[in-house]
């Protein structure tokens, strides 16, 4: 899902654009950016995350290890930015002309059918990997368009549109991966990390709508930042994203993990020096710190996956 900052309702009118159209190579490109391939890490990393939690054996599952990365990034994320684009395009219009669709790279409703297939091959993919990684693709696929298509467009709203991003980046890729090595659900613990995770990811997105407050306020969006103010909302993120680590470090120290436990109470003693310098200036040091407490979260996820690991 996008990370865009541009939430205004929009209608199912094309962008006007100019009489010559583009070449294929032109259009091919704009495809590609429209798919936006650095997006993709982030629901990579989670599957990634879940493969090590679930005890992969790369010499006998690196099949569908590769067709499960396909389907998280290339396929479900870079539909739902996608997506996000054609609802998007009016207002990319004003603020960001040179996207592919209002640029008229991708002319007349381009954007939209690429949306739409990429949605229906995405189903296809998901089916290869079973009943079970099936019913997480729809679901992934629902929140990726009700996320930006009216009339529930939830990205409009900082509760409901952080909570769909947070799913489908970070729980639902680590559901995957686990489902498929594990041939059916997953064990408690991991589904007890895909939640947590989950809701600490909460956290990280509100922290990105911190770059966009003005041009929220003045559009009438209800981002976190904009309801509850940048001080009050950087609190709310650092808590969100504290507390589900600091249970998950607890259930490390429970399933008698002390090593990996010990990683944790590292990365995030660390995460909570970052936080005070955030909260000195929330707005000025967001981007900071998606670049360096975040980072240090998405590490605690791979710590926690290695102490899930079956014993070899």
């Amino acid at each position: 899902m996008s990370d865009s900052s541009t939430h205004a309702s929009v209608t199912m009118a094309p962008p006007a654009t100019g009489t010559a159209t583009p070449s294929f190579r032109v259009r091919a490109l704009a495809a590609v950016e429209l798919l936006k391939p650095i997006t993709w890490f982030a629901p990579m990393w989670a599957f990634g995350c879940g493969l090590v939690s679930a005890g992969i054996s790369f010499g006998t599952q690196w099949f569908v290890t590769i067709i499960g990365l396909l389907l998280v990034g290339p396929m479900v994320c870079a539909t739902s930015q996608a997506v996000n684009d054609w609802f998007d395009r009016h207002v990319d219009a004003i603020n960001q002309p040179e996207r592919p669709i209002p640029s008229g790279r991708l002319p007349g409703r381009t954007g939209f059918w690429i949306a739409c297939v990429w949605t229906v091959a995405s189903l296809g993919v998901g089916a290869l990997l079973g009943q079970i990684v099936l019913a997480a693709t729809v679901f992934a696929l629902i929140l990726a368009w009700i996320y930006s298509a009216p009339p529930l467009r939830l990205k409009t709203n900082g509760w409901w549109g952080n909570s769909a991003v947070a799913i489908c980046y970070e729980g639902l890729p680590w559901f995957t991966a686990a489902t498929i090595i594990s041939g059916g659900v997953p064990r408690t613990e991991i589904l007890l990390a895909v939640v947590l995770y989950s809701v600490g990811a909460h956290g990280i997105m509100t922290l990105n709508d911190f770059k966009s407050i003005e041009g929220d306020t003045k559009l009438g969006l209800r981002s976190l930042p904009v309801q509850l103010g940048a001080d009050r909302a950087c609190r709310l993120a650092c808590w969100v994203m504290a507390l589900p680590q600091l249970v998950m470090l607890g259930l490390l120290v429970y399933w008698d993990q002390p090593f990996h436990a010990l990683g944790l109470v590292g990365l995030i003693a660390v995460q909570f020096y970052c936080m005070r310098v955030l909260l000195r200036d929330p707005c000025g040091k967001a981007p900071w710190y998606n670049a360096t407490g975040t980072s240090l979260y998405v590490l605690g996820m791979l710590v926690t996956a290695f102490a899930m690991a079956p014993a070899s």
